[in-house]
């Protein structure tokens, strides 16, 4: 088992509608030929008995809401082994980023092994899709690798930054009307840096994120400063840019040029003068790939993200780890989070010697942000609560 696993941890198996018009019209997302080497593999003879999770059920019919993570933990031991499920019945899969509501899914074992398929025994492949009234695209039913909102604010909150970043970004001075906290539907004014006065370019969006004071992150071993967190607040629309300033009355100093209007649109928390804005990127499509790493990885838990003070990371949520894309750290890898032994004097030995407990394995979490030196996992399972210092290691 230990051989397979080494070959077959990566992502996404799934089983498609058998529609070819309907296939046609998805979203193309490439399979790499290693993906598709693994599967052929495992297509030759499917799974070992061992591999599959005990009270996986003989027939499962997709459910709206269902994410792929979950239907993998139903069939397997280990959710993120899907390359099993996608080779099981690899004639059926033309891509295996896509699997819908109302499919069925069989289990088939034989041999010592097992194979998922997407038919009973030989013949189309089962799909029963609920009646609609109204046309859509089966991409809009396509299931996701895990809960996206979960994740979905965090994909543009938090940002690790350097000191410079947050410092030489425009930032806003005044409310309309002099309001002091700006809230959606508020204009305010803003101001660049002297060389790098706010403007809209031709071809730009003129949305903008709204950032306040960067804190530190600093890595729970070494004390080391890892990047700065800066507090998400919301969002901006620029209406107008920095316009050259007219002429001053004598003795009167002002600023060369007239600051720039932007729009509150949407917030987190009210916006204050000194909230620095960012330019908003580009929205995209992601589609995690959940793999354990190619190479051994050890991190730990720098910060746990809340905006209240929390000293344990629970279920479904975010934390922050000391390792990041200079690490080999990526979206998608799956870690282990393991508890840390406590260390304790023995009470049963003459001499009181202090040990320390073994760390213990505590659940698993998935990384979908990383910056230079630091990433952003989501706890998907857990016995029991995180704490910074917690120690991440690639899953077993």
């Amino acid at each position: 088992m230990k051989g397979t696993a080494t070959t077959w941890i990566w992502a996404i198996g799934t089983l498609l509608c058998g529609a070819t018009a309907a296939v046609q019209a998805q979203p193309s997302f490439p399979v790499t030929a290693a993906q598709r080497a693994t599967a052929q593999q495992v297509a030759q003879q499917g799974v070992p008995l061992a591999a599959l999770n005990p009270n996986a059920p003989d027939s499962y019919t997709v459910q709206s809401g269902d994410t792929l993570w979950r239907i993998a933990g139903l069939y397997l031991r280990q959710p993120w082994r899907w390359p099993e499920l996608w080779g099981m019945n690899l004639q059926a899969i033309a891509n295996p980023h896509l699997i819908y509501p109302g499919q069925v899914l069989y289990l088939e074992k034989s041999g010592g092994y097992a194979r998922l398929s997407s038919t009973r025994g030989t013949g189309t492949p089962t799909v029963k899709l609920t009646p609609r009234v109204r046309s859509e695209s089966l991409s809009d039913l396509a299931l996701p690798t895990l809960q996206m909102h979960l994740i979905e604010p965090f994909l543009s909150e938090p940002l690790v930054v350097d000191t410079d970043t947050l410092q030489r970004a425009p930032r806003i001075i005044a409310g309309d009307n002099e309001r002091i906290m700006l809230s959606p539907g508020d204009r305010a004014y803003a101001r660049g840096p002297v060389d790098a006065p706010l403007l809209h370019s031709p071809g730009t969006s003129r949305s903008y994120r709204l950032f306040r004071q960067a804190t530190p992150v600093r890595d729970p071993i070494t004390k080391e400063i890892l990047g700065y967190e800066a507090q998400y607040l919301g969002q901006a629309e620029l209406e107008r840019s920095e316009t050259p300033a007219p002429p001053a009355p004598d003795k009167v100093q002002h600023s060369p040029t007239l600051p720039a209007s932007v729009h509150i649109t949407r917030i987190k928390e009210e916006i204050l003068a000194g909230d620095r804005l960012l330019p908003e990127p580009p929205r995209q499509y992601l589609s995690f790939v959940p793999h354990a790493p190619k190479e051994p990885v050890t991190a730990h838990v720098a910060s746990l993200y809340s905006s209240t003070a929390v000293r344990y990371g629970t279920q479904h949520q975010v934390v922050a780890i000391n390792k990041g894309t200079q690490d080999g750290v990526v979206p998608g890898m799956v870690l282990s989070l393991m508890t840390q032994g406590q260390t304790m004097v023995d009470k049963t030995d003459p001499q009181r010697a202090t040990v320390k407990l073994p760390d213990e394995e505590n659940g698993l979490a998935m990384v979908f942000r990383s910056f230079d030196r630091v990433s952003y996992v989501l706890i998907m399972d857990i016995q029991h609560g995180v704490q910074i210092g917690d120690r991440l290691t690639s899953p077993q």
